[in-house]
């Protein structure tokens, strides 16, 4: 074992009698000194400033936790450390002794702000007879001026305040004054830092709400929209220093632009659907308006249990603030083949349509599309040709996209369709809901469910696009069952018939999501699903099961996957499925 240098710290002691575990926690986190022992920075000379600097660190930590007469004692070697003087550093310490005596907890005798502005939540903290956080008052005060700023005083601010502490009774009386100063209106936006985008497009996808009264909610949307425009590096919004003419204020928007095109890729193994590649192609901004081209492509099923190999080829441009500043108008054209169960699909789609935001987690989407289709099997080939208009809905509150702790998923979706050739008219009605649970101790576990339901309405069996059937099994609805092997036979002739998708369509998956490591995670899961022959779930059907475990390597960014499942019931499966992903499951 390695001796320690001449002259290096040999140990801190900490002593708080009577303090409670949020107490020590805090003083320890606040001492330099026992952050200055952790990091092994030792030399006498460090020591001797962090600890003439903790007397006002420990103090503050005292504070923040109501604990206004408590004593401070801070000896280096036996020697009051404020007692030695600055330039008279020690040649050497061994030994520093951090003694704090708390003292009794104080509390508020009265909370008060004045002026108060309606609609402000002050924090539940600050209040009469609670304690006396010194947290509690400068939240308490950031809550006031954001009450005044949220009703048009930007330039509210705290004019002073008042705290006053009776050691005999124990007791703060706190009083935070504000000054809201004139409400104000916004002014002119000012931007810099773009080179390729067009000034008119900015001011379009940003929304400015020039000439309406002050609100930093609007000012934060004005950011959120040029984020998500998905062109600018950074987005910097600054409110002017000063007052404009008439009560006005300027806002100056300062952007840095992105690289203007972009590449990626990603793959997903499974030992039942084999190896899935996919890539695309991304230009951020087409036509200098923020135009997004992106060309992807995918090959799946390749070396899969199925023998053949599935594709998709498709291209999108989206443009944002079109045609009004929280829509997104898109047209997109793809063309793919897949073997399913028993029949070979391949099909050519066309789509235009318009997204629309609705506050933070709230979207719509609409528009119209063609799709050709021809389906073989063993009884020949049908050509389907459908007009669609599909209109989706989406309310997503997750935490975390790829990998959630709280919050839900809910998406619907209504597809009228108009068809022609071999197709039949009707409707598809879908419906996909995820619900997170996280508890224990730093939330280590997530309880997370999902429930797909899904049904065409109208055409019968023979007359719906493959598109529009549903299938069962694999990553995405029951893991544990091979990809899509779950269908319902169609008749083909009097002595024939396939396997092909149902018309209706429901699953239902639960996971129990476990944090071993800040790195290592582990999953264990059920799913199951069911295909009908009719819609509405009429007539006939069946269901499959599989369950499984999986472990979770925690990148930062969102968790690499791998899980094992085996079937647990229904026809379709008999061996172990192994999945390897980014993200979560669901």
């Amino acid at each position: 074992m390695p001796s320690r240098p001449a002259g290096a710290l040999d140990r801190v002691e900490l002593t708080v009698p009577g303090a409670d575990r949020a107490l020590l926690d805090r003083l320890r986190a606040a001492s330099l000194v026992l952050a200055a022992e952790r990091e092994n920075t030792t030399d006498s000379q460090t020591v001797f400033a962090a600890a003439r600097a903790d007397y006002a660190r420990l103090i503050g930590a005292l504070y923040a936790e109501g604990y206004y007469s408590g004593v401070i004692r801070i000896r280096i070697d036996g020697r009051e450390a404020a007692e030695i003087a600055p330039l008279d550093t020690p040649g050497s310490i061994g030994v520093v002794s951090i003694e704090v005596t708390p003292g009794p907890i104080f509390r508020f005798e009265k909370a008060r702000m004045k002026p108060y502005a309606r609609g402000t939540r002050l924090p539940p903290a600050y209040g009469d007879t609670k304690p006396a956080y010194s947290t509690a008052i400068v939240d308490a005060a950031d809550a006031g001026v954001e009450g005044w700023r949220a009703i048009g005083h930007a330039k509210a601010r705290v004019m002073g305040q008042s705290i006053v502490a009776d050691h005999g009774a124990a007791t703060i009386a706190s009083e935070i004054l504000l000054a809201p100063g004139p409400q104000l209106r916004f002014g002119q936006l000012r931007v810099s830092g773009y080179e390729r985008m067009r000034l008119e497009r900015i001011l379009k996808i940003a929304g400015f709400p020039a000439g309406e009264t002050f609100d930093p909610a609007k000012l934060d949307k004005v950011a959120t929209r040029l984020r998500r425009a998905g062109v600018f590096r950074t987005v910097a919004v600054t409110e002017a220093e000063t007052i404009g003419h008439g009560d006005t204020l300027d806002v100056e928007l300062v952007l840095d632009e992105e690289k203007l095109r972009r590449f990626g890729f990603g793959a997903e193994v499974s030992n039942s659907e084999g190896l899935n590649l996919s890539g695309y192609w991304l230009h951020r901004n087409l036509f200098g308006g923020a135009e997004r081209l992106r060309v992807d492509g995918a090959f799946e099923r390749i070396g899969g249990q199925s023998g053949s190999i599935d594709y998709s080829l498709g291209v999108r441009i989206d443009r944002p603030a079109t045609p009004v500043t929280d829509a997104t108008a898109f047209v997109e054209a793809r063309a793919s083949r897949e073997d399913v169960l028993d029949q070979t699909v391949e099909r050519v789609a066309l789509a235009f349509g318009l997204s629309r935001e609705f506050g933070d987690h709230v979207s719509a989407q609409a528009g119209i599309g063609y799709l050709a289709e021809r389906v073989s099997d063993v009884g020949g080939s049908t050509d389907y040709r459908v007009l669609t208009v599909p209109v989706a809905l989406t309310w997503d509150s997750r935490d975390n996209l790829l990998d959630a702790h709280r919050g839900f998923y809910l998406r619907t979706d209504l597809t009228p369709f108009l068809g022609y050739a071999s197709a039949g008219s009707g409707a598809q009605v879908k419906a996909d809901a995820r619900l997170y649970r996280a508890f224990g101790a730093d939330d280590r576990f997530v309880l997370a469910g999902r429930f797909q339901l899904g049904t065409n309405i109208g055409p019968r069996l023979p007359e719906t696009p493959a598109s529009f059937r549903f299938w069962s099994g694999g990553g995405g609805t029951v893991r544990g069952q091979p990809y899509q092997s779950l269908g319902v036979p169609l008749a083909r002739s009097a002595l024939l018939s396939v396997q092909t998708g149902g018309m209706s369509f429901a699953a239902a998956s639960a996971e129990l999501r476990a944090a071993i490591t800040d790195r290592i995670g582990a999953a264990a899961f059920y799913d199951a699903g069911f295909v009908g022959i009719d819609e509405l779930f009429g007539g006939t059907g069946q269901w499959h099961a599989g369950a499984g475990i999986g472990l979770r390597y925690n990148t930062g960014i969102g968790p690499i996957r791998v899980d094992v499942a085996v079937p647990v019931s229904g026809p379709t499966g008999d061996g172990v499925q192994i999945y390897v992903g980014i993200g979560q499951a669901f």
